[in-house]
């Protein structure tokens, strides 16, 4: 048996990877390594709390000690942990530094020391910066970040290369567009909307709403993420996408019909600094080299995804007790 360190696991594509991983694999032991920061839930994982194959620690990857002894213990690791939002690291950037640069090469050392068989290190499209009307991220589009939060992964995303290229450790890098699905923390645009829906409130829509993102269902994610784990080609960059290119406007319309409400409840704000205009992700590489290619619609996922929160609305109940604020990506 196998042991997966997987780090920010009780976050949401953490969370849901980790019940991939227990699912599908059931030769494999999963150490989920996750500091509960506000977006990470340990009650995400209720489901699978019992299994004997699981084990929580509350640590954070930034702990160096800590980080040594789990991975002493571990085949592979895979790292989600991360400061992921955008409107947070504007005003707060240092703490995006410290997590997510610091903590990756507190992780990729130590794999080093313990020579792991596979470090994947989850990152995401926004490194790539922004795209005009057309065109696609590829993995070899330069990396040039326009947030804090993007430099950040990039730099780690940068670390891992070159633990890769100085000392061969063997490393995957995975870039994904924006996930949508059961579990995300209700800061993000789908989760939010719905739960101000559902109290009556308007929902806030940054600048003209036609910001473009590429939409990925969570648990296509997982999959693709596992393909790369277990057939990707070491020192390679995957990219990950839907293929699903949506406006913001038009989730906002979606989310709208879906909860009965007409365009009344849209409440038009300024704009976010340096807010990109457009991400759409090339799934080529990984379709043609790993076979890997997305099984859930937009059309599909999207009514899944809205259909989960409206069933499950303690779920957000309970998160919003703890955090009464919450802003979109």
């Amino acid at each position: 048996m196998k042991t997966l360190l997987i780090t920010g696991g009780a976050g949401f594509i953490g969370s849901c990877f980790v019940r991939h991983i227990l699912k599908k694999h059931d030769n494999y032991k999963v150490i989920n390594l996750d500091a509960l920061t506000y977006a990470g839930n340990i009650e995400n994982l209720d489901d699978i709390k019992d299994n004997s194959n699981y084990e929580f620690v509350h640590g954070n990857i930034c702990d160096k000690k800590l980080v040594r002894e789990l991975i002493a213990q571990s085949d592979c690791v895979i790292n989600f942990a991360a400061e992921s939002h955008v409107d947070r690291s504007i005003t707060g950037p240092e703490i995006f530094i410290e997590t997510n640069v610091q903590g990756t090469l507190n992780l990729l050392q130590a794999s080093k020391d313990f020579g792991v068989e596979r470090f994947l290190q989850v990152s995401t499209d926004e490194v790539y910066g922004t795209l005009g009307k057309d065109g696609y991220f590829y993995e070899t589009t330069p990396l040039a970040p326009n947030s804090p939060y993007s430099a950040s992964k990039a730099s780690a995303d940068l670390l891992v290369r070159a633990y890769y290229e100085t000392y061969k450790l063997p490393v995957l890098n995975t870039r994904c567009s924006n996930n949508y699905g059961p579990y995300q923390y209700p800061e993000k645009l789908i989760p939010f909307f719905i739960s101000r829906l559902r109290r009556n409130e308007k929902v806030p829509v940054y600048g003209d709403g036609l910001n473009v993102r590429d939409w990925l269902y969570v648990y296509d994610h997982c999959e693709a993420i596992d393909t790369v784990l277990h057939n990707g080609k070491v020192g390679e960059v995957y990219n990950i996408g839907g293929h699903n290119e949506k406006t913001n406007l038009e989730i906002t319309k979606i989310i709208l019909d879906a909860m009965g409400k007409d365009e009344s409840y849209i409440e038009y704000v300024q704009d976010r600094l340096g807010h990109d205009r457009r991400y759409a992700i090339s799934n080529d590489k990984i379709t043609s080299e790993l076979g890997w290619t997305p099984s859930v619609t937009f059309e599909e996922g999207i009514k899944l995804t809205i259909d989960w929160y409206l069933t499950h609305q303690d779920w957000i109940d309970s998160i919003e007790t703890k955090q009464h604020k919450a802003v979109i990506r």
